[in-house]
């Protein structure tokens, strides 16, 4: 096997860092530290981020240089107000049939999740997001919807997407709407106000994420191979 080039070692480097949330959306890429990081010159460095910018995942802001691309909104858009959709549907579908076993697994996860946000690492507490979420979730009796639901978080993984990684004061209210949620399904709340309660969750980060978006909205756009010249 023929070792590992340069450029695809800090292509390597720096996608790791953006699909495990090191890197943030907005996150400055310095063609200068990260080559120095690497112990490489800027030339691999500059042919990375070209790749991450054909890919989408890297945009160029001038004056500012290389970062790594916020979520498209549209696509966001779209994504999380269909799996509001559909989740809250699921939720409530599932909501008779979950157990206290069950409801007591959702409240330990979101306990793991409030005990987070001191020292907040936004990319575990989205994965105990949907820990969390699975639990309310997956006993969903009509299959079909079930598949939805999956559909849109996987759509949601290929969108990178920490919501919490830039709108970290988001976490605090959704482990408290989470634990609303819960109490709903204990009392055997009635299903159209536990649909509309999952729903409402979901669509207060989607309003969060786009607020951030458009207070962060870069005025002016270039190449990134722009970029990596004007960060050397």
């Amino acid at each position: 096997m023929s070792a590992e080039s340069k450029s695809q070692q800090a292509y390597r480097f720096i996608r790791e860092r953006i699909d495990d949330g090191r890197f943030v959306p907005g996150y400055r890429l310095v063609l200068a530290q990260i080559a120095g990081d690497l112990d490489v010159s800027a030339v691999p460095v500059r042919e990375a981020i070209r790749r991450l910018e054909a890919e989408g995942l890297v945009t160029f802001e001038r004056n500012v240089g290389a970062q790594v691309a916020l979520i498209k909104e549209t696509e966001y858009l779209h994504t999380m107000q269909t799996l509001a959709l559909v989740e809250g549907f699921a939720t409530a579908l599932t909501a008779p049939e979950l157990t206290a076993a069950q409801l007591r697994r959702a409240r330990e996860i979101n306990e793991r999740m409030r005990r987070t946000l001191d020292d907040f690492d936004p990319h575990r507490f989205t994965e105990l997001n949907l820990e969390f979420h699975a639990v309310l979730f997956e006993g969903c009796p009509n299959p079909h919807v079930l598949d939805l639901v999956h559909r849109g978080w996987n759509r949601m993984r290929v969108l990178r997407d920490s919501s919490f990684s830039f709108v970290p004061g988001r976490a605090r209210a959704s482990v408290d709407e989470h634990e609303h949620l819960v109490a709903l399904i204990e009392r055997g709340a009635d299903p159209l106000e536990i649909e509309l309660a999952a729903r409402a969750h979901r669509t207060a980060t989607l309003d969060a994420v786009l607020a951030y978006q458009s207070d962060h909205r870069p005025a002016h756009s270039a190449p990134a191979h722009e970029a990596a010249a004007a960060a050397e």
